[in-house]
């Protein structure tokens, strides 16, 4: 079962897509995202992508918990449905939008920045695929979810690394002139 874990709409199942094809961030690893989320200030008006979104539940836990609007990105129709649903459910209708489509191609022409963006992609997702979103994201703060580390970016800097069983979560900002390879965190374990 997966739920929104806080905020206006905690305890609140969600659905989530039958087969494979999706695999929901467990609720113990975004309680872990949304308390490292919350160590850098409250999202209370973010804007935030929910890249790869599939049931949606990272994007929805963000407005639960006050971000002001949310852009999701899903390209099954049968998965971007069941995403459809959740939002309607929570009454979050006004508040999302949902973007039908291959996450790599729209962040290549939307040219929106966001206040945080959630990139939880296939598991096989390859490396030239992570070199080509990390260059097109625009935001203040990146939460990857993935079976692996994601190969450095000179845009990225990561900043917590954390592994929750087959999961590594990492956290990034936008690297800026005076960062360097030796101020990444350390990788940690939950």
């Amino acid at each position: 079962m997966t739920r929104i874990i806080a905020g206006q709409a905690r305890g609140r199942r969600l659905r989530v897509p039958r087969g494979d094809r999706v695999r929901p961030t467990a609720d113990r690893v975004r309680e872990s995202i949304f308390a490292a989320l919350g160590s850098h200030g409250d999202l209370t008006g973010a804007a935030v992508l929910d890249a790869f979104a599939g049931s949606g539940a990272l994007g929805l836990e963000a407005l639960s918990r006050g971000a002001a609007h949310a852009t999701f990105v899903e390209r099954h129709r049968g998965t971007a449905a069941v995403l459809e649903a959740n939002i309607a459910a929570l009454d979050f209708g006004d508040r999302c939008r949902v973007v039908r489509g291959d996450a790599l191609r729209w962040l290549a022409t939307a040219g929106e920045s966001f206040d945080v963006a959630f990139c939880d992609p296939p598991y096989d997702f390859p490396d030239h695929g992570w070199e080509r979103l990390l260059g097109r994201l625009r935001a203040n703060i990146l939460v990857v979810e993935s079976d692996r580390a994601v190969p450095a970016h000179p845009a990225w800097l990561v900043i917590s690394e954390r592994r929750r069983g087959s999961t590594v979560v990492q956290m990034a900002t936008p690297r800026t002139a005076g960062d360097d390879e030796t101020s990444a965190a350390a990788p940690g374990r939950d």
